[in-house]
């Protein structure tokens, strides 16, 4: 397993992480705070003159370089381990699969592609797709420049109802689970059936290079793991969700040695009792988003998951921890601190959760 080279104690911090897929602590919970270093040891690269903002997104050599200032600019607390991903947006699974991708500044969006049902046919994944190859470029690169200093992770890969609204546009999904929901059905299961071959390649890949397994969200592992996630499914209702899309998540799960759910908004809750059930699902994230509070203004959300003998993936500030430490079990929980002004801070955070049993 590739080691960080200034991080003496990687494997311990990777072996709490594996721990916590089995609701298990070796000595403490999991907890994840970076602070930025005084001097960081990389500088930026100097920001080039590109065109557009597909351009900058698409400069493989310059994302890299960048992920490398950001890896390189901050200390490791805990369990934190510097990461780097391939991010080319949320729709990218799509676009494999024949759309088209409009870049922002920070994000980027698909271009629905199956304007009638017979555009479906048309929905395949193609080793020839030009994003599929930039994909295959930019995680070359980040191993490269990486080698030693980060764990180069998975991109964002959406299957199930997100990419299904990426081809087809949220508005009209909505119309066709009413008025076409065999086509839609018909289309999820390809859609899933190609994710698994698109995650085993990309597995494979990160594990040949010798590197745990890691993504946006942060944990490092050496488990095949991902994170299954259906934001579409704020629009829905628990019984539609049930019958179109949680099979699909079933399967997702399945696929993988451990899975955390991706729980986004207040909207995705209505499906949380449904998640639960799912037995090969190991953990949830749930996300509350901008405006909804805080973790602590949702603590029984994160008891019912415990309940249910899931885990848990939380973002806390530091007046936080000490309300989760006196309502939840330390067993199965994952910590990213928020907030934290200092290394000095951090460091008395940690003592305190590990005296959490």
């Amino acid at each position: 397993m590739m080691p960080i080279d200034d991080i003496a104690d990687w494997e311990e911090r990777i072996a709490r992480q594996d721990a916590f897929w089995q609701r298990e602590i070796i000595d403490r919970p999991v907890v994840c705070v970076s602070v930025p270093r005084v001097t960081p040891s990389h500088c930026a690269p100097t920001r080039t003159a590109h065109a557009t903002a597909r351009d900058r997104w698409m400069d493989a050599q310059f994302v890299a370089e960048c992920a490398l200032a950001e890896a390189m600019g901050r200390d490791y607390l805990g369990d934190a381990l510097p990461i780097a991903w391939p991010n080319l947006g949320p729709d990218l699974f799509a676009a494999f699969l024949g759309c088209e991708l409009e870049f922002g500044d920070d994000t980027s969006w698909s271009v629905p592609c199956v304007k009638t049902w017979a555009d479906a046919a048309t929905v395949r994944f193609s080793e020839e797709s030009v994003y599929w190859k930039k994909l295959l470029e930019m995680t070359d690169a980040l191993l490269q420049i990486g080698k030693g200093k980060f764990y180069t992770g998975l991109t964002d890969i959406h299957p199930g109802g997100d990419a299904i609204a990426a081809l087809r546009g949220p508005e009209q999904l909505n119309l066709d689970l009413i008025e076409a929901v065999g086509e839609v059905k018909a289309l999820l299961d390809h859609v899933n059936k190609t994710f698994a071959r698109v995650y085993d390649f990309c597995y494979d890949k990160l594990v040949g290079a010798g590197q745990a397994v890691t993504t946006w969200c942060g944990i490092v592992s050496t488990r095949k793991w991902y994170v299954p996630s259906n934001d579409f499914s704020c629009m829905i209702s628990p019984a539609m969700f049930d019958d179109v899309f949680l099979p699909g998540i079933i399967g997702e799960c399945g696929h993988l040695e451990a899975s955390i759910y991706h729980l986004d908004g207040p909207g995705a809750l209505p499906h949380l009792d449904s998640l639960l059930q799912i037995e090969v699902l190991d953990a949830i994230q749930w996300v509350p988003g901008t405006g909804n509070g805080r973790a602590s203004d949702w603590l029984g959300v994160y008891k019912k998951c415990q309940s249910a003998g899931k885990g848990l993936q939380v973002t806390l500030d530091p007046d936080e921890v000490d309300l989760f430490m006196e309502n939840l079990r330390p067993e199965g929980v994952w910590i990213a601190l928020n907030g934290v002004a200092d290394r000095e801070d951090a460091e008395a955070i940690i003592r305190k959760l590990s005296k959490w049993r």
